[in-house]
């Protein structure tokens, strides 16, 4: 069985990277993908290499050996990338989710709002939400007091169940970090759906060739934003204190979440295809 799962988890890796390499390749050769929505999904395949980068090599190194350990440093800076590209993701399909409300339902003015200075802007402000949202996890976990048995039941060093080998009483401490994480993720989800509403309206009420077409673009988001959402909620906001759920989520989250966003946007959009055949017959 670890043999089988080291060999599973080494090709999901290997094509999560890939996927995400190409879309980059793609958006940065391919001119006709120089817009402010494939700028933004190029951001994504970025940070979704890195979220399965974060842990899963590690994991799958440790697989096949008896003794799975990990230094207390490795550790730590397992759970501040895990929330840095976590809550960096959050604001980038927000960012992407305004993207269409302004091409939808303000298309004269989208090339004006959405400028390259404001497209960079926004991806700086994503990047600077996560790495605070980090630090804000890592001032209070590090100095913890670790006294105890140092035994993780996961594959990476995940902050609650870090923060449950702590000695001491540490609900407080779990009440208030679920809470930065709530606020940075509920607030994350409600901007999604009020774009996502706005668009839907409009869609509504615009011509059904404009409508088929927007429908298609937002449904590819949408998708990702449940994927995505859905594990960190049950983990890190409402967690479920279920052994093996919490381990499928982790494992999901970790690894199939950034596998399935490439395949999403790539299948499910034409302009990418296109750009794929025109960069294979190249």
């Amino acid at each position: 069985m670890q043999v089988l799962f080291f060999i599973i988890f080494l090709l999901l890796y290997l094509i999560t990277v890939c996927g995400n390499i190409i879309i980059m390749i793609l958006v940065i050769k391919d001119t006709r993908l120089h817009s402010p929505m494939y700028f933004f999904l190029a951001n994504l395949s970025f940070v979704d290499m890195w979220l399965s980068s974060n842990a899963t090599p590690k994991m799958i190194g440790d697989i096949l050996k008896k003794k799975k350990t990990i230094s207390f440093g490795g550790c730590m800076s397992q759970i501040f990338f895990a929330h840095f590209i976590g809550a960096l993701e959050m604001v980038i399909l927000v960012i992407m989710a305004y993207d269409r409300y302004v091409a939808i339902c303000k298309p004269l003015h989208y090339s004006i709002i959405m400028s390259l200075q404001k497209c960079i802007g926004l991806v700086v402000t994503a990047w600077t939400v996560g790495f605070v949202h980090a630090i804000s996890q890592m001032m209070v976990v590090v100095r913890l007091p670790f006294c105890g048995p140092k035994i993780i039941d996961s594959f990476f060093c995940d902050r609650p169940l870090v923060i449950n080998l702590a000695c001491m009483d540490s609900y407080k401490i779990k009440i208030l970090m679920n809470i930065d994480c709530g606020v940075v993720a509920v607030t994350c989800f409600i901007l999604l759906l009020i774009s996502y509403t706005y668009i839907l309206i409009t869609v509504h009420q615009s011509s059904k060739t404009g409508a088929s077409k927007a429908l298609s673009t937002c449904t590819a988001h949408i998708t990702v934003v449940v994927l995505f959402f859905g594990p960190c909620l049950f983990i890190y906001v409402w967690p479920l204190n279920i052994i093996w759920m919490d381990k499928f989520l982790a494992v999901f989250y970790s690894i199939i979440t950034p596998l399935l966003n490439p395949a999403i946007y790539t299948l499910r959009n034409k302009e990418m295809i296109n750009a794929i055949k025109r960069f294979i017959s190249q």
